[in-house]
């Protein structure tokens, strides 16, 4: 239970951040491997990535979200709340209603009816393609100095299409932001800080249904400590890569996951 614990603390640190969906792997590799008993179907352990995650991305942005509440907060005293870093609050608000809304009438039925691996393998391709395209054809030269309501509510609703196992929040939300014409740093800065109410949102609640046995606990610590800490990695990693590649390679890394899932798929008919 230990090694399996740090196994998929890393896994879920990697997959949450990688536009690669962390619920398509942590659905997929238990399939893959046969594995029985896991602790992916255990709430706690879930809390347990959540929480990790969550630590990862408010430990890595914590002097953005201070600065931008800060000059939110000053901005509605003295009237500058219409500045980028005011309006930037607001959109990020708005931009949330979507994926909570719909997450929280949906995250059940999704949970229960989405795990067949050749759906999960759809998803995949599907927004491999979305991802390409959004990276091969858009302007890509817009800071989030620029950024307007509308597309941050365009991108708000590409992030609740990330309820399905497949689509990975991060990897539709950056191609959303790079469809809108943002630059891949930009799309991917705004993704994260994003996601943090979200993510934030799904830790908290399940947080309350937490009961932990003697046995669990070790288990639960390190499944958030290592997410968490390969998250921050992960983080870093994806920003400053951006500055400079495309995302080809994780469509490609996707697109052989879906030939690997439907290899074996077949093989097992």
């Amino acid at each position: 239970m230990i090694f399996e614990a740090i196994f998929l603390g890393i896994i879920q640190g990697i997959t949450e951040f990688l536009p690669i969906s962390s619920s398509a792997h942590l659905i997929l590799l238990p399939w893959m491997f046969g594995w029985q008993g896991t602790l992916i179907d255990s709430l706690n352990f879930d809390v347990a990535l959540h929480a990790g995650t969550l630590v990862a991305i408010l430990a890595f942005f914590w002097r953005d979200w201070f600065d931008l509440f800060g000059k939110f907060f000053t901005g509605i005293k003295d009237g500058t709340w219409k500045s980028n870093e005011g309006r930037l609050v607001w959109f990020i608000v708005l931009a949330t209603i979507p994926a909570g809304v719909l997450g929280l009438k949906y995250e059940h039925v999704v949970e229960e009816s989405f795990r067949n691996p050749l759906l999960i393998a759809g998803a995949l391709a599907a927004i491999s393609l979305v991802m390409w395209a959004a990276d091969r054809y858009s302007a890509k030269n817009a800071g989030l100095g620029r950024l307007t309501l509308g597309h941050a509510i365009f991108i708000g609703f590409a992030q609740a299409l990330a309820l399905l196992p497949g689509v990975s929040r991060s990897g539709i939300t950056i191609s959303a932001g790079l469809m809108a014409g943002y630059t891949r740093a930009s799309a991917a800065r705004f993704s994260f800080l994003l996601s943090t109410p979200v993510i934030a949102g799904a830790a908290i609640l399940k947080l309350h249904k937490l009961h932990l046995a003697d046995n669990e606990v070790l288990p639960f610590v390190l499944g958030t400590l290592f997410s968490a800490i390969v998250g921050y990695l992960c983080i870093k990693f994806l920003l400053q890569y951006l500055d400079r590649h495309t995302l080809n390679i994780f469509v490609w890394y996707r697109l052989a996951l879906v030939g690997v899932v439907v290899a074996l798929w077949a093989a097992r008919r």
